[in-house]
């Protein structure tokens, strides 16, 4: 028999439909899950403030670059590598895919896709901040003077409009480019979102900018690292050599995204399920008591939520 767990969700994305939610499909192997209101588990990320309303052991997720307030939560699941039992590292590009299996490279995969591919470069990005993400563009203006270089998002779009279809759309548009520019909102350290894995999907060779700790979840010599050039110049020069030489082309794309083609341990349910194990078993009432003792009350910020709350 599988034990019983009370889970609730709070701040989840609008009509999302909880059956499919990530973290219920994957306690599901392992623990027979209601989802309960109020729960003995809550559920929430950063968007959310109504979390305060609720008392009971608060597990936070969030794929952004925002660490984990243990005032506020007894356990969280991140993009970051936090040295704290109560933490574990979750990349968005796990969250979102679940399974490694289209990441896995079979014998010449890359082979068949490559008469689909009669374009130069994609590049996909629907926000843009002038100060945080500059580099962004300027690589797509840059790398424009070069050859055409197809923008599908929001931003700096020249394709008509942004594509529909949300992910899976994005991939398909992706397949018939031989590149795709790849560049994260910021370089820090763990944070490797869908783009990337977006672009290997595809089977197009990623261009990536981000996290400078990447190698620990793919296979460096897999993509273009534009981390490592000196500059922007030196990683354009890079791009078209590549694309002027079909040998050193098909030294990246037949490369496996897993080092030996094996998935990286952020895949491994067990790893995650083990961690709920020891939450389940040891979270109580002193769990959270602690949290209440260490948390600052804002007054104000309540007043908020109960507004908030009281609208619905």
């Amino acid at each position: 028999m599988k034990p019983l767990i009370r889970i609730g969700f709070s701040g989840v994305w609008p009509n999302a439909d909880m059956l499919n939610y990530f973290f219920y499909k994957l306690l599901q192997e392992r623990f027979n899950v209601r989802i309960c209101s109020p729960p003995d588990f809550l559920f929430y990320t950063h968007t959310d403030y109504e979390h305060r309303l609720f008392n009971c052991v608060k597990i936070f997720y969030t794929h952004e670059t925002i660490r984990p307030n243990f005032n506020e939560c007894d356990y969280a699941f991140t993009t970051y590598s936090i040295d704290d039992p109560r933490h574990m590292r979750l990349p968005y590009y796990v969250y979102e895919y679940g399974t490694p299996e289209r990441l896995i490279r079979q014998p010449n995969d890359w082979d068949a896709s490559l008469a689909r591919r009669d374009k130069f470069c994609s590049f996909l990005t629907s926000s843009h901040h002038p100060r945080k993400n500059r580099n962004r563009a300027s690589i797509f203006a840059n790398l424009s003077t070069y050859k055409r270089v197809d923008s599908g998002g929001r931003f700096m779009n020249n394709i008509g409009g942004p594509l529909p279809g949300w992910f899976e759309g994005k991939i398909d548009w992706m397949r018939g480019y031989k590149f795709h520019l790849a560049y994260e909102n910021a370089s820090v350290p763990g944070y490797t979102t869908e783009k990337l894995v977006q672009a290997m999907i595809a089977r197009t060779l990623p261009i990536y900018w981000g996290n400078p700790e990447v190698h620990r979840d793919f296979n460096p010599k897999s993509f273009i690292y534009a981390n490592e050039f000196p500059s922007e110049e030196a990683l354009i020069e890079k791009i078209k050599e590549v694309d002027q030489d079909d040998a050193k082309y098909l030294e990246y794309i037949s490369q496996p995204y897993f080092i030996n083609n094996q998935p990286n341990e952020w895949f491994d349910h067990n790893r995650l399920l083990d961690q709920f194990e020891r939450i389940f078993a040891h979270s109580g009432p002193s769990i959270t008591e602690q949290r209440r003792k260490n948390r600052f009350f804002s007054f104000g910020r309540w007043i908020l939520v109960k507004r908030h709350h009281l609208r619905k």
